[in-house]
Order: C-alpha cells, then sequence, then structure tokens
C-alpha cells in the first residue's frame, strides 16, 4: 500500500491534476489513520467519522505535537533521516521523521520549477548539510545545489565566510541566486557593511524565516530595501520561501507584499480558532495547511501562525500567536501528550 501510495503521490507531482487531489488526500488521509498511532489518538478525540467527504474536513495536527510524540506512519526501525525544529520557542525540538527522502526531494525541484525560479547558479547562506544533518533547509540547499560544498558559506562553526562570499561577488558574470534565512542576511548586511555590489541582471534572493532566536528584530520591509540596495537587484527580485520542519514543501512569495501562493500539491485554510471552522473571506485566522507529500507523518498540519486569505488565491502571513487554538484542538491536544508522558 505505501509503496503504491507513494507512487501516486509521485505521479501527481509530476503531472497535477486539480480533481485528483481531494480523492487522493482522503486516500492518505485513511492511511495514515491507520498506520499512525498517534494521530489515530488525535481522531479518536476529535470523534472523526469513519469516512470523509472532503480534504477540508481531514484533522489537522498540531505542530506543538511534533515536539510531544513521534508523528510516524511506518515503523520505527525505517527511519532513515530526522529533521529537527530550531526549538527556538524554549519548548524543545520538534522531530519530522522519514523512511525516505525520495518525496521530499521531488517536490523541493518540482516547487522550484513549478514558482520557475531560475536555475543558475545557487549561493546557499546555510550551513552544508554534512555540518546541519539534522536541517531540513540545509538539506533542502542540497538538493539544488547537488551538494557541492563551494555553494554553503556558513561554516560549521555557524560562521559566515566572509572572504569567499566576496570572491563571488567580485567575479560574478551571470545571474546568480543567493537563498538563505532571513538572520543570514542580516549577518551578511552587518558584517560585510561596505557591500554594495550590482549583481547581474536575472539575479534573485531568496529568503525564508525571520531573525528568530537571534535577540534582533528587522521589518520585512526594512530587510527588502536593504538587499536591493546593497546587492543592487530590484526587490520585485526577492522571493520568500515559507515552509517548515513539520512539512515536506514549500509556498513562495515575491516581493515585500507578495501572497504567498502554494504549488498543486498543498492546500491551505484560514482558521477561525472560535469555531474551528474556514474564517469568512477576509478574516484574520489560524493557518491550516494540507502537503500531499508529507505521506510519512500527517499530511494536515494546523501551525501558530496568522494569515488572511488574499483574493488571488494565496494567503498573507501577519505573525505567530502562540496561545491560539481553535476550539475542540486544545483539549484534544492536551489529552494527546498527556497520553504521550504516560507511555
Amino acid at each position: 500500500m505505501t509503496t503504491s501510495l507513494e507512487s501516486e503521490i509521485l505521479h501527481f507531482l509530476s503531472e497535477p491534476e486539480e480533481e485528483r487531489f481531494e480523492s487522493l488526500a482522503l486516500e492518505i488521509f485513511n492511511f495514515q489513520r491507520r498506520e499512525n498511532p498517534v494521530y489515530a489518538k488525535y481522531c479518536e478525540f476529535l470523534s472523526t467519522p469513519r469516512r470523509l467527504d472532503s480534504w477540508k474536513r481531514i484533522p489537522a495536527l498540531p505542530q506543538i505535537a511534533f515536539k510531544r510524540s513521534e508523528i510516524r506512519s511506518f515503523p520505527r526501525e525505517q527511519t532513515q533521516t530526522e529533521f529537527r525544529t530550531s526549538g527556538t520557542t524554549g519548548e524543545g525540538h520538534g522531530k519530522h521523521l522519514f523512511p525516505s527522502l525520495r518525496l521530499y526531494e521531488t517536490s523541493v525541484q518540482r516547487g522550484w520549477d513549478y514558482f520557475h525560479l531560475p536555475r543558475h547558479r545557487l549561493i546557499l547562506l546555510m550551513q552544508h548539510p554534512d555540518d546541519a544533518p539534522f536541517s531540513s533547509l540545509s538539506r533542502m540547499g542540497g538538493f539544488l545545489a547537488e551538494f557541492q560544498h563551494d555553494r554553503f558559506m556558513i561554516a560549521r562553526n555557524g560562521g559566515l565566510e566572509i572572504d569567499r562570499l566576496i570572491e563571488e561577488f567580485l567575479h560574478v558574470e551571470e545571474a546568480l541566486t543567493l537563498f538563505g534565512t532571513a538572520l543570514g542576511f542580516l549577518n551578511l548586511l552587518e558584517e560585510i557593511p561596505n557591500l554594495h555590489v550590482n549583481l547581474p541582471p536575472g539575479s534573485i534572493a531568496i529568503e525564508t524565516g525571520g531573525p528568530k532566536g537571534s535577540g534582533r528584530t528587522i521589518s520585512k520591509r526594512d530587510l527588502y530595501e536593504q538587499l536591493s540596495l546593497r546587492l543592487g537587484i530590484a526587490k520585485d527580485a526577492i522571493w520568500n520561501e515559507y515552509g517548515m520542519t513539520e512539512l515536506s514543501s514549500q509556498f513562495y512569495s515575491c516581493d515585500v507584499e507578495g501572497s504567498h501562493q502554494a504549488p498543486p500539491w498543498m492546500r491551505f485554510q484560514i482558521i477561525d480558532p472560535s469555531t474551528n471552522e474556514e474564517a469568512a473571506p477576509g478574516e484574520v485566522g489560524l493557518l491550516r495547511i494540507m502537503d500531499l507529500v508529507n505521506l510519512w507523518s500527517v499530511l494536515a498540519v494546523l501551525t501558530q501562525d496568522l494569515a488572511v486569505a488574499q483574493p488571488n488565491g494565496g494567503f498573507l502571513l501577519l505573525g505567530r500567536d502562540p496561545n491560539a487554538w481553535p476550539r475542540g484542538c486544545s483539549r484534544a491536544i492536551d489529552e494527546l501528550i498527556q497520553s504521550a508522558r504516560s507511555r
């Protein structure tokens, strides 16, 4: 069953069919409810019907569950890869476990191409996966850069390799892509205060995350303005990648006010915490994500990020609300945590 289902998802990534999304999501849900004991228990707490008629009714597991239990839909002894969250919230590390990264890698590559992101030279403000084996972002960069060490500009000790980076800027002749965390870009601007280059036409920057855990704050608008000025690229050549350790796919937005868009194998809803139902159009709520590539954990994840849906089919991120869980989910997740602690 798992081999067949994995093959179906890989086929969908290669040839997405919108009308196939719902039936495939329900197949994955039935598989995970059967094979994932933590998720099965969560569905039981929520009194989820045995048969669902819409992907929108699939229960979304709150992110915090990844910090409290092993969320796996495969036997433990088959674990090959473990990604960990940063743990900057003080609640410890969350874990995302995989028996194989075939789906994950395919999603990264197909998602990059779906948004027509360029395949020219990639410079990564992140550590090589050899130095950060539990980082999903480093592994993503590895897949995109074919694991070439010279593309990674953060050393094993976490320091920015300034000399190598300046060498790249001095000798760049063709368009390139700078991809890293917002904190990585902030360090770049601070450690090379006299940096002013004009990257070749077609060059872009992609930032992800924020300066969390650094004790520093910078608005997205200010960061984009600085990057535009210091790198010599337009602000609409700066992208944001929105992903998380608990997912296997990514959303992308372009420019400072751009909304995040999903590839065909993802969906999202904005959830009203007071009703645990989809929020009215234009209303702020919690972001609930459906990722078909999350076969080996859970395909539906409830984030702690606030967002509002946009008329173009995307969403606008507004920040994080760590205290808001939809009605009904709060008690269920408490029960789930207590159950995990008692084992």
